[in-house]
């Protein structure tokens, strides 16, 4: 059961969440409407919250299901049914896939549900056979925003919720491996195999991509159309204030032929900002300093207002982008993840890419902003701290806000006769799309000078036999700015010799991931044997490499905390 505090309370509402048929539901959100403070069930479907009054009305939400708002009272355990909703095969939007195995039947993977090692919304990628399977593929992104939120969990001193962990995006924070692509290519990918920390019988494979860093004096023209979420929700210091910072600290990067327009939504909707040269930073730092939160969260109309300001002024073969800064919790128009969808879709085509930055804490609304992102030909930043918003607005200016390519896919081809059982770490996707007959993989955007590593876990033929020849990697892509597809092949150069020392870390990474995810392959593995890896592989001299050990080391205390009071 979770149980979730909150300071100088002292009635607790207890009770359970489960659907039509009495079975119980995890992950289930339970928003206090009154405090806005947001909470989830934990494995057995129930909850145990602190409150200052006798009895509270929640709103209780899960994907797939109809919300249901109530009053529950600490005087009694409470139990709430949750109704599923019908699925509307007809005329409906279509699930989309963060990964895909060629011939593997969506009926298949359905059976990875049962146990007690899967969840609510992600499906985690289980062991696939080569023999049966050769072929697998992932859309790599740049989104980064699980890691962030992540280390807000533990430096609150809280548990990370287990959907909140996106290996994958975990792996793509510390942008590992970057290799300059040869002249003429706009990309460069690097195989690696190494062993497998968790069990020796297996062996890791690494994939790295690396997109060509371009110079900023270079790329073209920029029409940004920054979309501010100035509603009460976000008058807190970790929430407006720090995006205002954010966006002073991105205008510092603006050249004289960028543009900007700021348009917010609130207790209206409305441009606060015309668009206006780059040049002319003291104005458009002006009115990021004079927005003031206030009113509701008219979402759709902010999201409408801005692409229209970003169409009119769009600029051909430019950058043209919506920054979308938020805590996601959208109230009036559009709210449900179905509506944005369908709103953000229709924009798709139109060469505006969308840039979401997500803030807050309790009301956060993670699933609604990278929905948004992905479904937007963008990507998704949480920014947690100011620190967050420089590396993400400046350090990482061009990988965030300029794309090299659009509909970016890697497909990985396994020799069976080398490979007996793989398995993809991370890009799990989400129940609802592998559910979902109509649903498909889509490919993701990458941005200047990003590099990102995918991991496989191998299980080999022969144990102790070369691994050389183990697989063919295909990369589709279409460059930014071009209407013509490209697939380029690189054969398999996967040797014996150790792995590079960022491998050996992305394998950390990796172990910390799965162990706050609760994976059902790590289930062995212990605390300490993470922290004596980390300690072994991280570099010293890497600031957000030393940062990452010293999160894996407050990790451990929680969780190992955490244990000590199951077992009483």
């Amino acid at each position: 059961m979770l149980f979730a505090k909150v300071h100088g309370q002292s009635h607790y509402i207890r009770g359970e969440v489960k659907d039509e048929n009495g079975n119980a539901l995890r992950n289930v959100t339970l928003l206090q409407l009154r405090t806005g403070y947001a909470f989830t069930t934990g494995s057995t479907g129930t909850f145990g919250i602190i409150s200052n009054q006798t009895s509270d009305s929640f709103s209780v939400k899960l994907s797939g299901f109809g919300e249901v708002r109530c009053l529950l009272n600490a005087a009694i355990f409470n139990t709430i049914r949750l109704k599923a909703l019908p699925s509307n095969a007809g005329s409906r939007r279509r699930d989309k896939l963060s990964s895909i195995t060629k011939g593997l039947g969506r009926e298949e993977q359905r059976r990875w549900f049962a146990g007690q090692e899967t969840y609510e919304n992600l499906l985690e990628n289980r062991f696939i056979s080569a023999a049966r399977y050769p072929n697998t593929g992932f859309s790599p992104n740049v989104d980064k925003a699980s890691y962030s939120n992540i280390r807000r969990f533990i430096h609150t001193g809280s548990i990370v919720p287990p959907d909140a962990v996106r290996i994958e995006e975990m792996l793509n924070y510390f942008n590992l491996g970057h290799a300059d692509p040869p002249p003429g290519e706009l990309f460069a990918v690097r195989p690696s195999i190494g062993p497998c920390p968790w069990n020796n019988q297996n062996r890791l494979l690494y994939v790295g991509l690396s997109a060509r860093r371009m110079n900023l004096d270079t790329l073209p023209p920029s029409h940004l159309v920054f979309l501010i979420d100035v509603s009460a929700s976000m008058d807190m210091p970790n929430r407006l204030p720090l995006l205002q910072s954010a966006f002073r600290m991105l205008v510092s990067n603006l050249r004289d032929k960028d543009s900007v327009s700021i348009v917010v939504y609130g207790g209206a909707t409305g441009i606060m900002l015309p668009t206006t040269s780059g040049g002319e930073k003291d104005k458009i730092n002006q009115v990021i300093d004079e927005l003031v939160p206030g009113g509701s969260t008219p979402g759709e109309s902010g999201i409408q207002l801005a692409y229209q300001v970003a169409k009119t002024h769009f600029i051909e073969k430019g950058n043209n982008r919506v920054i979308l800064a938020t805590d996601g919790d959208f109230n009036v128009g559009v709210k449900t993840e179905t509506e944005l969808d369908e709103l953000i879709s229709s924009h798709r085509e139109s060469g505006i890419y969308l840039t979401c930055l997500g803030v807050g804490m309790g009301n956060y609304k993670d699933s609604k902003i990278q929905m948004l992102a992905r479904k937007g030909n963008g990507n998704f930043a949480y920014l947690d701290n100011f620190q967050e918003a420089e590396k993400v607005l400046m350090t990482e200016f061009t990988q965030t806000l300029y794309a090299v390519a659009d509909d970016v896919y890697m497909s990985v081809q396994f020799n069976e006769k080398k490979v007996r059982e793989y398995r993809l770490i991370g890009f799990d996707n989400k129940m609802t799309a592998v559910c979902d007959t109509f649903s498909i993989v889509e490919g993701g955007e990458v941005g200047s000078g990003h590099s990102m590593v995918a991991v496989f876990e191998i299980v080999p033929v022969e144990q102790h036999g070369s691994m050389e020849g183990l697989a063919k990697f295909i990369l589709d892509y279409r460059p930014s700015g071009g209407a013509m597809a490209v697939r380029k092949e690189w054969a398999d150069c996967c040797g014996e010799a150790s792995p590079a020392p960022e491998d050996r870390f992305a394998a950390g990474v990796v172990m910390f991931g799965s162990l706050l995810r609760g994976s059902m392959y790590t289930r062995n593995m212990k605390w300490d044997e993470v922290v004596s890896y980390a300690e072994k592989n991280t570099d010293v001299n890497d600031p957000s490499q030393r940062a990452f050990l010293s999160l894996v080391q407050q990790a451990k205390t929680i969780y190992t905390k955490q244990k000590r009071k199951k077992g009483r």
